[in-house]
């Protein structure tokens, strides 16, 4: 939780720098004293970090059912079967509709919520895991087939507002996806190499720096150059693993910094 708080006002205000700057917050907030465009740059400045302040929330509420259904859901879930997880889709709307907050869009406790808890519950079970691995072709081709759909009925919406996000179309193609996405990677995916170590091992400092570089890069190129859109995208992208890794490297050996902004204590690693 320490980069999503301390951090905000040490380091990832600079993200929010540049969120203000793309929105044309920062025209608009031209009279507003610094102190107070500073707070709100800090606040701007979350940007992915939300997922790991939701997650510290759903661990520490897991405690609690732990301590509650001892052990009861767990042996449960151990018998979840594929249709059973196909079906889930509907629980996955439903979610959807609650406990979604008015003014962020990200922070969707209902949907996020169950996802966490079928993942620690269900999909942790090695049995479910097998039995989902043997369906990876139809649920691969389902969820292709979803995403065409989802596409083209929603082409040029605002796909990050309620206004999509809570149709039962993109819920039911982000559950199969998932789905999808798990047993293909149960079957095909279970590898490791030195570069799949070495990701491995710099993942927090991908999670953590990306969508800075994604947003500085963005902006720029969009500002200053006339590059076509193919070339914008793939440039955004090799930023946003180049900075991300750089950033990670540079950051994480500078004492006191380390521990704020990639919340690393104790001896550097």
């Amino acid at each position: 939780m320490v980069p999503s708080t301390l951090g905000l006002l040490v380091f990832w205000w600079i993200l929010g720098y540049y969120n203000l700057l793309i929105g044309g917050g920062l025209e608009q907030m031209a009279a507003v004293p610094k102190q107070v465009l500073f707070i709100i740059m800090a606040v701007s400045g979350i940007g992915p970090l939300w997922y790991i302040q939701m997650l510290w929330f759903f661990s520490v509420l897991l405690i609690w059912v732990r301590r509650v259904e001892k052990d009861r859901l767990w042996k449960l879930g151990e018998k979840a079967n594929v249709p059973f997880l196909v079906l889930f889709a509907i629980v996955i709307w439903g979610a959807a509709q609650i406990l979604n907050t008015p003014m962020i869009v990200v922070y969707r406790f209902g949907i996020y919520g169950v996802g966490f808890f079928v993942g620690y519950f269900i999909f942790s079970q090695d049995e479910v895991m097998d039995r989902l691995e043997k369906c990876w072709l139809p649920l691969a081709v389902c969820a292709v087939i979803l995403a065409a759909a989802f596409t083209v009925l929603y082409w040029g919406r605002p796909y990050a507002e309620h206004s999509v996000l809570d149709t039962p179309l993109c819920s039911l193609f982000a559950w199969i996806a998932v789905i999808a996405a798990l047993a293909f990677m149960k079957k095909w995916g279970d590898i490791s190499n030195t570069l799949t170590r070495w990701m491995a091992a710099k993942s927090w400092g991908l999670y953590l720096f990306h969508y800075l570089f994604i947003a500085m890069t963005a902006y720029y190129l969009t500002m200053y150059t006339k590059l076509p859109a193919v070339l914008l995208y793939l440039f955004v992208a090799a930023a946003g693993f180049a900075g991300a890794y750089l950033a990670y490297e540079i950051i994480r050996r500078i004492p006191v910094l380390r521990w704020i902004v990639c919340g690393i204590g104790g001896k550097k690693k």
